[in-house]
């Protein structure tokens, strides 16, 4: 068992690119920065190339980007590894993998907005992800417990004046609340933005309530989930069950994989 009183590393692995979205980045660790324990490193890094192409294509792309990352990030001793994309392609193949906890920055806000209401709502951040957030609720079982998903329709750049321009971080935050709005109608009573920009984005309300309805601060969400996991780990040894789905893979299956190029 890793010894409790030494820093913890997070490796928190987002889906822009490191330099090209560099202002996204930086939000992104001062946020960690501000909500982590003491004691708890989040370390934020990219994808070169990003997930930029909305496609599965590309998602599966990523997701092999992300599982070699994974990989080489317990080796250098981290301590957690966060999947910090709401889809988060390579979950199942990263924690079959790892003997340290894996967190899904999806899976983590399903649970905690679980937590907070009877039924969920998804605004994810392009129409192509509607199909996708549909699979991913049913591979969980969270079917019953979510009324819909909705689409905002925001581009990255979009996205990235928002965050320093007041007046397009008011079209955004219009169009987000007129898709919440449905939902809440079909009996949504926490709000999850499906996607790690707009929950950035939206931290700045704290709390961030529409028609009664709470949206998750998704960031925080995943960053607690992790240190929740992490102290579990320390504290009972536990990191996932192997019985089926988490089955450990065998060395030459990692070996083998890492020995290919991706």
């Amino acid at each position: 068992m890793a010894d409790p009183t030494r820093p913890a590393r997070i490796w928190y692995q987002s889906f822009v690119h490191p330099t090209e979205q560099a202002p996204y980045i930086e939000r992104l660790q001062a946020l960690l920065d501000a909500c982590s324990s003491p004691g708890m490193k989040f370390e934020v890094h990219g994808l070169d190339p990003p997930d930029h192409l909305f496609h599965p294509l590309t998602e599966f792309r990523c997701a092999a980007q992300t599982i070699r990352n994974a990989l080489q990030a317990e080796r250098a001793g981290y301590d957690v590894f966060v999947i910090g994309h709401f889809q988060e392609p390579g979950l199942l193949e990263i924690r079959g993998s790892l003997d340290i906890p894996v967190v899904g920055l999806g899976e983590a806000n399903f649970l905690a907005g679980m937590s907070m209401g009877r039924r969920l709502g998804l605004v994810t951040i392009d129409p192509i992800f509607i199909d996708w957030h549909e699979r991913q609720i049913g591979s969980h079982g969270f079917r019953e417990r979510v009324a819909g998903v909705r689409a905002i329709h925001v581009d990255l750049p979009g996205f990235m004046q928002a965050f320093t321009d007041e007046a397009a971080y008011a079209r955004v935050r219009t169009d987000f609340v007129d898709q919440v709005r449905p939902l809440v109608a079909e009996g949504a009573e926490v709000i999850l933005p499906a996607g790690g920009l707009p929950m950035l984005l939206f931290a700045r309300e704290c709390p961030f309530v529409i028609d009664a309805a709470l949206v998750l601060n998704g960031i925080v969400v995943v960053a607690k989930a992790a240190e929740m996991a992490l102290s579990l780990h320390r504290l009972t040894g536990s990191v996932v069950s192997r019985r089926g789905t988490y089955a450990k893979a065998a060395a030459a299956c990692v070996e083998e994989y890492l020995g290919r190029l991706w």
